[in-house]
């Protein structure tokens, strides 16, 4: 084949080094692949080679060789269309790309279409020599192993990340606002003091009736920094496609992202997207049930009560005015008995003095349903008069229950359970007695060796069984007195209000699920754990407790005497 001897070529040095690529597994191999070794192997390699002349050292590192969308290779075919490269030297075919398509694409057709002259030192290749039989078949072969072994490398890491999140591991370059790594373990969240302090303050402003703009403007007006600028401040090379202007400010969007983010109540949720393979980048979210996630994996900046609540509060249509910052005292919360729509409130001028009132907002705007009109003031006081009543009831439910846990047999389930296991217990001891008269049946002659060794065993395996079930018995006892302390922390968050004198909008999400209004004089209300209360009353008559509701809806309790 006929060479130009006197041509110079204008080579591009490319270098790539990929944080996850397998050749770096060992100590050895991250040295002999590092970007300065790559550098001086190929500039050794070109030292006497008086017909290439370097012009360009195009380097991506920290950058997979399983696709060519890398910002170095970008800017070297730049360089190569228009002109001012006409030669690629690489250190080996596996630095020039591990895509077994696309390289060959490069190599066999595009760079010779282009004049391109194409040099792999290490696997003795140089596209000027021209092609010889073996390399028809060796080059493709070798693109296609390192094809493969990318492959092998990506499914490895992605096994090795799975590990990881079901572990409670955080695998996750950035964590959550409030949060940050531990210094011992990268691995590990604990709380970010002060951004931790921030969340918390979002969660209450949340509660006290705040919308996410309202809490948005309130932080940005205390020049509180937003967790894009709050990360950047720390030093970490964040980056987002969501920034808009030169400080990025709080929005409703990242209140609401904050306010809806389960890693405050100390769960870890990952591995919400992926992508198809390794070759194609674009991701897409996967469904939830494949989501992995660690509950209590962390310390929780949030209580779960008041998360549950807010994740309540956000599924409300409770917006506001543009003059007022926080939702009125029962917004959301205030609906019509008939049709279930929401009470809006209304202010009317009257003679020069304002009303203020609830109707059902149906029929303020479509008349399909009656007014259902109600004083707001009026509708405030009921409301404070019942939730009273019903946290004195409360009260006395209390203390039912903390004397009834004075006697014994306190739980229904438990009493069964006790029997089960003074059952068990005899039968233990039972198997005990028969296998020492066993012996000295054998001993007297009254069984044989060979009767004594079966029935011995069938003894035993019956010992064992009972020993199991006494265990078993034991420790569901032990779940159900655990479940009993909590099956009642709901009684607390009444009682710490017992000395109410006003409503607050707090006051409101906390205790009340719903308030139906039927006209201005008949109300509904339906206060928080409902259920456990429904349970509890249906409950006491089998713990030794007579209950009446007189007429004004009191709860009269009167405990029996258990003998």
């Amino acid at each position: 084949m006929y060479q130009n001897i006197n041509k110079i070529y204008h080579a591009a040095i490319y270098v790539r080094l990929s944080k996850e690529d397998g050749d770096i597994s060992s100590s050895a191999k991250l040295e002999s692949n590092s970007i300065s070794n790559q550098k001086a192997l190929i500039l050794d390699f070109l030292k006497d080679k008086k017909d290439i002349e370097v012009v360009s050292v195009r380097v991506d590192d920290g950058y997979s060789g399983s696709n060519f969308e890398r910002p170095a290779f970008q800017a070297m075919l730049e360089d190569i269309r228009r002109g001012i490269v006409d030669c690629v030297v690489v250190k080996d075919l596996s630095r020039f790309g591990r895509e077994y398509i696309d390289s060959g694409k490069y190599i066999e057709r595009l760079f010779p279409a282009l004049g391109v002259r194409f040099i792999a030192i290490n696997d003795n290749y140089d596209s000027l020599k021209g092609k010889n039989q073996a390399d028809e078949i060796i080059i493709p072969f070798k693109n296609l192993i390192n094809d493969a072994y990318c492959r092998d490398i990506s499914i490895k890491i992605r096994s090795n990340l799975e590990i990881k999140r079901k572990k409670g591991e955080c695998v996750t370059p950035f964590v959550a606002f409030g949060y940050r790594k531990t210094k011992t373990d990268k691995h590990k969240l604990e709380i970010d003091p002060s951004a931790g302090s921030v969340v918390q303050d979002i969660f209450k402003m949340k509660l006290q009736g705040m919308s996410q703009d309202a809490i948005a403007n309130r932080l940005n007006e205390l020049g509180i920094l937003s967790p894009f600028e709050y990360k950047i401040s720390s030093g970490s090379r964040y980056e987002t496609g969501f920034r808009q202007k030169e400080q990025a400010l709080w929005s409703s969007v990242t209140v609401r992202r904050i306010l809806e983010n389960e890693v405050y109540i100390g769960n870890l949720v990952q591995g919400k997207r992926t992508t198809p393979n390794h070759k194609v980048k674009q991701t897409y979210v996967k469904p939830e049930d494949d989501w992995i996630r660690i509950e209590k994996n962390h310390e929780p900046l949030v209580s779960d009560r008041d998360f549950e609540i807010v994740q309540r509060l956000l599924g409300m249509d409770t917006r506001t005015s543009p003059d007022q910052k926080q939702v009125y005292l029962l917004s959301g919360i205030a609906v019509c008995a008939d049709c279930g729509a929401p009470m809006t409130r209304k202010v009317s001028t009257v003679a020069g003095k304002k009303y203020a009132y609830y109707l059902c907002s149906t029929n303020k705007e479509t008349k399909r349903c009656s007014s259902h009109r109600i004083p707001e003031k009026d509708l405030e006081v009921a409301v404070l008069v019942m939730l009273k009543q019903h946290i004195q009831n409360i009260l006395h439910l209390k203390r039912v229950l903390e004397f009834i846990g004075t006697v014994p047999f306190q739980e229904i389930n438990m009493k069964k359970l006790q029997d089960r296991l003074e059952k068990k217990k005899q039968e233990k001891e039972r198997c005990k007695e028969l296998r020492m008269m066993l012996y000295s049946d054998m001993k007297e002659g009254i069984v044989s060796k060979e009767d004594y060794v079966e029935l011995h065993a069938a003894y035993g395996k019956r010992l064992r069984n009972a020993e199991e079930s006494i265990r078993a018995i034991q420790k569901e006892m032990d779940n159900e007195l655990e479940k009993a302390d909590k099956a009642n922390t709901w009684l607390d968050y009444f009682v710490k209000y017992q000395d109410i004198e006003e409503l607050s909008r707090t006051v409101v999400v906390e205790l009340i699920r719903q308030i139906r209004v039927y006209d201005k004089k008949n109300i509904e209300i339906t206060f928080d754990f409902d259920d456990c209360y429904q349970t509890l009353l249906n409950q006491l008559p089998a713990m030794g407790v007579d209950m009446v509701i007189d007429d004004n809806n009191n709860l009269q309790v009167k405990v029996k005497e258990v003998v």
